[in-house]
C-alpha cells in the first residue's frame, strides 16, 4: 500500500514537472479550454432561451385561437413576433453549435499535441486516457444536438405555415381551418422541448470535467 502511495506521488510529481516545462503549451491548452466552454454555454444559453421561447408562441397561439376573440390583428401581430424570433433563434443557434465544435476540436487537438511532446512513457499514458475520456463526453453533445436539429426544422415549419395562411385568411373561419397543425405545433414543440434536455445534461457534464481537465492532464 505504501509502495502504490509512493508511486502515485512520484507520478503526480513527474506530470506537474512535465506541465511546467511545457509551460506555453498548458497556457494555450487553458485558454482553449476556457473559450470552449464559453462556447457551450453560449449554447446552452440558446437552449434555454428556445425553450421559454416554445412556451411563449405557444401562447401567442392559445390566445389567437380563442373562440370569439376580440382582436385578431393584435393577436396575430404577437404571434408573428414570436415566429421571427424563433426563426432568429434557431438560426444563431446552429451557428453557435457549429463553433462549439470548432472550438472543441481545436483544444483537443492540441491536448493531444502536448500529450505527444511528453518524453515520460508513463505521463503520455495519462494524458491520453484523460484525452480519450473527454472526447468520450464532449462527443455526446453533437449526438444528444442531432434530435435538435431534426425537431427545429418541423416545428418552425408548422409555426410558419399558421402564419402564413393566417396572413391570408384572417378571419374565425380561418383560425377554424388552421387547428389542425396548431395542435401539431404544439406536439412538436414539446417534442423540440424534450429534445434539448439531453443536449443541455451534456453540455453541464462536459463543463464539469473541462473544468478538472487541466488538473488531471
Amino acid at each position: 500500500m505504501k509502495i502504490r502511495t509512493q508511486s502515485a506521488a512520484l507520478l503526480a510529481t513527474l506530470l506537474l514537472g512535465a506541465i511546467i516545462c511545457l509551460g506555453g503549451c498548458a497556457t494555450s491548452g487553458v485558454q482553449l479550454a476556457a473559450k470552449t466552454t464559453i462556447a457551450m454555454q453560449t449554447v446552452e444559453n440558446d437552449i434555454k432561451q428556445a425553450v421559454v421561447l416554445v412556451d411563449a408562441t405557444m401562447a401567442s397561439l392559445d390566445d389567437l385561437m380563442v373562440p370569439g376573440q376580440s382582436d385578431l390583428k393584435k393577436a396575430f401581430d404577437k404571434y408573428s413576433v414570436n415566429v421571427a424570433k424563433t426563426e432568429h433563434l434557431g438560426k444563431q443557434l446552429l451557428k453557435h453549435a457549429d463553433q462549439m465544435a470548432a472550438k472543441g476540436e481545436k483544444y483537443f487537438e492540441e491536448w493531444d499535441k502536448q500529450g505527444n511532446a511528453y518524453t515520460n512513457p508513463q505521463i503520455r499514458d495519462l494524458s491520453e486516457q484523460r484525452l480519450e475520456e473527454l472526447v468520450g463526453i464532449y462527443v455526446q453533445i453533437p449526438l444528444a444536438g442531432i434530435a435538435v436539429r431534426e425537431a427545429y426544422p418541423v416545428y418552425l415549419s408548422d409555426i410558419k405555415k399558421i402564419q402564413t395562411d393566417l396572413s391570408n385568411d384572417l378571419t374565425p373561419k380561418g383560425i377554424e381551418a388552421i387547428t389542425p397543425v396548431a395542435r401539431k405545433a404544439v406536439k412538436d414543440g414539446d417534442r423540440l422541448k424534450d429534445a434539448v434536455k439531453p443536449v443541455i445534461s451534456a453540455i453541464d457534464r462536459t463543463n464539469a470535467e473541462l473544468a478538472q481537465g487541466g488538473s488531471k492532464k
